[in-house]
């Protein structure tokens, strides 16, 4: 697309703002031309176009892959593209790859799917950072001053956070409101661009709608937003426009979200018709290909894999539960009110207060158990955040799959082996992990691909009790599927798993129970299938009764 195309493309109605329609045309807020960006022989971009125009919110979709986070990190200069592409902002060429100092003057920022927050740095000195007012003479930092700008920006996103705490110590959603938070620090009315990559993964919902309006002001004075998205429904609502990326090209650029349905723009994203699934589906499918070096399939075996009696968390108050043999059981509720520690209690990822758990036979102390010992046990975990608590980011997929077996399965000598060849190609296979290359560094892979390597480095370890944090959490619908029906699959196979999470439609697509966790205890047990309706409607009860 040429840049007459672009801007013939703007002048076109669109949905922003009455004022902004009756503007003269402008150049665009940002224009992509001819971008390109490769690793060694991968090309992660192909010739990409794109313009967003002032005062529009301008999405971004596309398959885990298919290179929107890497178009993200060319804008914000943490890659060089390749030679010949162009990036402009309002009208002016930026010499690539772009500078910090360039981001802040041309009003460029970003919030990064991974939030580039330091856990041992307070919310202020993450703000701040790289921003800090020195004394004329001491040089010194002024905290006070610091603090105050900190909160400031955190109270015009409506976050009720101590800028003295540790980020570390805080909530998914909260580092997620911190990140934002200084994105939007030094952004001024009329100008500038704020490019979000899965910034909203984190939010529950009320913070989500602030984070809309918020999104809807920035562009309504003006200024620009870039918002990268798996959240469909999200796209279609709050954009104005949406770009499709699709093996590393934009495939439809700057299509009117009002124009386009849901199933429309899957078929965009996929480059076919969305397939229709259901967890029925996922059972009476095909035998899968069995993991390898696995002992043959338990599916049927009836009886109770794992029980937990009177566990005790920061949060969880006595809580009691069963989970069977190849049983999905779903755990969610509100943030704050438990749901969402049960994994790594369960794990020995953090110290219980108090509680048992009995799998095969075997009673453990949750108070006392090692990470260590539960995983020997036949527990696994796949937590939230892959990049830091589940991957060696800088390994090969090879070796992030095989390594929790290395010391069982490789020699005095040499640790390596077919083995690990061999489980490497499974997880590639099985999981449609993208590039399908085992030696692959997992950094320079997606985000739903490192996931899908994080999952496979667990079911390769055929474990007893599978317990999950937001499994499917910033990937898109293709990858959900391929991890949603590996879960299935899993329990098929025998294992009991628990999947904690705050998306309804992932739990009811693919549990057998869901339990609704309420101040600290069990309130509801959901049986059978469940709409995302009623799931919504039994974690939301309790709030809607109490206000009655």
């Amino acid at each position: 697309m040429t840049g007459e195309q672009v801007r013939a493309g703007m002048a076109g109605e669109t949905s922003t703002s009455a004022a902004l329609r009756r503007e003269p045309i402008q150049a665009p807020r940002l224009e992509v031309r001819g971008l390109s960006k490769s690793f060694g022989a991968s090309r992660a971009l192909a010739d990409v176009s794109l313009a967003v125009a002032p005062g529009e919110v301008h999405a971004l979709v596309g398959e885990n892959g298919c290179g929107k986070s890497t178009l993200v990190k060319v804008l914000s200069g943490y890659h060089a593209p390749d030679p010949d592409g162009e990036v402009l902002i309002d009208g002016e060429r930026l010499e690539m790859p772009i500078r910090p100092a360039t981001m802040r003057r041309c009003g460029l920022s970003v919030v990064h799917q991974d939030l580039g927050l330091f856990d041992s740095f307070s919310v202020t000195e993450n703000i701040r950072l790289g921003q800090f007012g020195a004394k004329r003479l001491t040089r010194a930092i002024g905290w006070r001053r610091e603090r105050e700008l900190a909160r400031h920006s955190l109270m015009a996103l409506g976050a009720k956070i101590d800028p003295s705490a540790k980020v570390g110590a805080l909530s998914a959603f909260e580092r997620a409101e911190v990140a934002i938070a200084r994105a939007l620090q030094h952004r001024l009315p009329g100008r500038g661009l704020v490019m979000f990559d899965e910034s909203t993964r984190s939010l529950p919902p009320e913070p989500r709608r602030h984070f809309h309006a918020l999104i809807r002001g920035v562009a309504s004075d003006g200024g620009a937003v870039l918002l990268v998205s798996h959240h469909l429904d999200e796209v279609l609502e709050h954009a104005d426009r949406v770009s499709v990326m699709r093996d590393g090209g934009v495939v439809a650029a700057a299509v009117r979200a009002e124009d386009l349905s849901e199933h429309e723009l899957m078929a965009l994203m996929l480059g076919r018709e969305p397939i229709s699934r259901s967890r029925r589906r996922a059972l009476d499918r095909a035998a899968a290909v069995p993991i390898p070096s696995c002992p043959p399939s338990v599916a049927g075996v009836p009886g109770t894999a794992a029980t937990v009696e009177d566990l005790h968390g920061r949060v969880l108050r006595g809580v009691s539960l069963t989970v069977a043999r190849g049983e999905v059981l779903g755990v969610t509720g509100l943030l704050g009110s438990g749901f969402e520690e049960l994994p790594y209690l369960l794990a020995g990822a953090r110290r219980a207060g108090g509680g048992t758990l009995t799998l095969s036979g075997r009673r453990h102390d949750l108070r006392t158990a090692s990470l260590r010992a539960l995983l020997e046990a036949g527990v696994a975990l796949v937590p939230e955040r892959r990049g830091v608590d589940g991957l060696a980011l800088s390994e090969s997929v090879m070796e992030n799959v095989t390594l929790p077996r290395v010391s069982k399965r490789g020699g005095r000598l040499r640790i390596g082996g077919a083995w690990q060849r061999q489980e490497a190609e499974w997880v590639l296979g099985t999981l449609g992990v993208r590039p399908a290359d085992p030696h692959a560094l997992v950094r320079n892979l997606s985000g739903g691909n490192q996931q899908k390597v994080l999952l496979g480095k667990w079911l390769c370890a055929r474990p007893k009790l599978l317990v999950l944090h937001e499994p499917t959490q910033g990937v898109d619908v293709g990858a959900r599927v391929d991890i949603e029906d590996a879960l299935v699959e899993a329990a098929r196979s025998g294992c009991a798993v628990i999947v904690a999470s705050m998306d309804v439609s992932e739990l009811a697509g693919i549990c057998d129970r869901i339990l609704v966790t309420r101040r600290g205890a069990i309130a509801k047990e959901l049986s059978g299938a469940q709409t995302s309706e009623e799931i919504v409607a039994a974690v939301y009860g309790g709030r809607l009764e109490a206000a009655a």
